[in-house]
């Protein structure tokens, strides 16, 4: 039996907002917010950011759904849904994400084709000592590529699989990720819209399935000093008119075999490399963990099947000719992230921007690339100010509030030391 709906959006900060409702509402239906909650930081400060209207008076904002859109939850007696925002005038809210996205895929259906998303997470897992501290998961035979038992002593990722399978979720892979205790999540191509509406949802139910069995499981970015980072690399394609994968040359792969069309995706990434930075690693943890010879897309490049560039040319072709995007992680709304890797891309066959040559360089002690992202979030944030025409794509306000909340977060978090600096991000873990 069905006894209530929780209707979730996902903000500005990424964190998951929304209400616990009766089942009366199940159905196309709506529910109302306060809109300043785009103006409320992660440590519940206040702010009049762009868009929030803390200064007109905090009103409403419209939180709408439809039927079909309703799944089942992995709480009993709960369906879960997620929607669209919408101003008191009914026009959608400018600094909702998701409307952010579908703007994204709306400018891609006007050239005729259809992005297909995937979306790989890497996250740790902790848990609290008796003094109630944060200290990794005790996984002894944890190892890159690692299952079984002593990869996962409590077994919270089969209990992730499992649930999330039983809810039509589909899981390409959990694996143990080269630091331990972290994890990478993968699920399968799907039309963008889904595809991250299901890494939002996934990410919920991982996080609370994993606190289950005693797992705080965190997807920060640098979430411990002396391990690596975690990334949330994302993968598209398009499909054209005629179903087929409009990134294909004649069904072969490699940055040899691109068609005009991947060749203006990729130039737009590198063209807006800096300026993509503050909406795709968008807090100050982001770049402890986006440095030189870290796999991290640290550098303004690409190429073939190599992981140390950013923009990497998958070396199968055909139906699963793809680019992989991978300076994001997870603090970014994912929304916003997908949004702004779409729009650069256009902007790239748009603009037809000069591709420059493939990275050959090893990226650990040899590259091509003179030029990274900025060193810090300061930076990042100057980077997306100058950056008028990726701002204007994505969304003016959208960007303008992302934009005034990282620019207080830079003076929230100055001189915090790296522990101090994770834990200003607590409501994220």
């Amino acid at each position: 039996m069905t006894d209530r709906l929780r209707a979730i959006f996902c903000d500005h900060l990424s964190l998951i907002r929304g209400k616990y409702l009766p089942a009366s509402k199940i159905g196309d239906d709506d529910t109302r917010f306060c809109r300043s909650t785009f103006g409320v930081h992660f440590d519940r400060d206040l702010l009049p950011s762009p868009g929030s209207m803390m200064l007109e008076g905090l009103p409403d904002m419209e939180l709408r759904w439809h039927a079909a859109d309703i799944r089942d939850s992995w709480h009993a007696g709960t369906k879960i849904v997620l929607g669209d925002l919408y101003d008191q005038s009914g026009s959608a809210l400018q600094v909702c994400p998701r409307g952010a996205l579908k703007r994204a895929i709306a400018a891609w259906a006007d050239k005729g084709l259809t992005p297909k998303i995937g979306i790989e997470l890497e996250a740790f897992a902790f848990q609290r000592a008796d003094d109630g501290t944060l200290v990794p998961y005790d996984a002894p035979g944890a190892v890159v590529y690692g299952t079984g038992p002593t990869t996962d002593p409590r077994g919270f990722n089969d209990a992730i699989w499992d649930r999330a399978s039983a809810l039509g979720f589909n899981l390409d892979m959990i694996t143990a990720e080269y630091d331990a205790p972290q994890f990478e999540y993968t699920l399968s191509f799907d039309d963008a819209l889904k595809a991250v509406d299901d890494i939002i949802l996934f990410r919920l139910l991982a996080r609370e399935v994993a606190l289950e069995h005693g797992i705080i499981l965190s997807f920060l970015p640098k979430p411990i000093e002396e391990a690596g980072g975690s990334g949330m690399h994302i993968n598209f394609s398009f499909i054209d008119a005629n179903g087929n994968n409009a990134l294909s040359m004649d069904g072969k792969s490699g940055p040899d075999h691109m068609n005009d069309l991947a060749r203006g995706c990729v130039a737009g990434l590198v063209h807006h490399h800096r300026g993509l930075a503050a909406l795709v690693a968008p807090t100050a943890l982001s770049y402890k963990r986006l440095q030189p010879a870290s796999l991290s897309g640290y550098w303004r490049n690409w190429g073939g099947d190599h992981r140390n560039v950013t923009t990497r040319v998958s070396a199968e072709g055909g139906t699963k000719s793809r680019l992989e995007h991978r300076m994001a992680d997870a603090s970014a709304n994912p929304y916003i992230a997908v949004a702004a890797v779409l729009h650069a891309a256009l902007l790239g066959v748009e603009n037809g921007y000069a591709l420059p040559a493939a990275e050959t360089g090893d990226g650990f002690e040899l590259t091509d690339a003179t030029e990274g992202v900025a060193a810090d979030l300061t930076g990042a944030i100057a980077d997306l100010s100058a950056d008028a025409a990726l701002g204007d794509a994505v969304g003016r306000m959208l960007v303008d509030n992302q934009l005034f909340m990282r620019e207080a977060e830079v003076e929230k978090t100055a001189n915090l030391d790296h522990t101090a600096l994770r834990d200003f991000y607590i409501p994220f873990l």
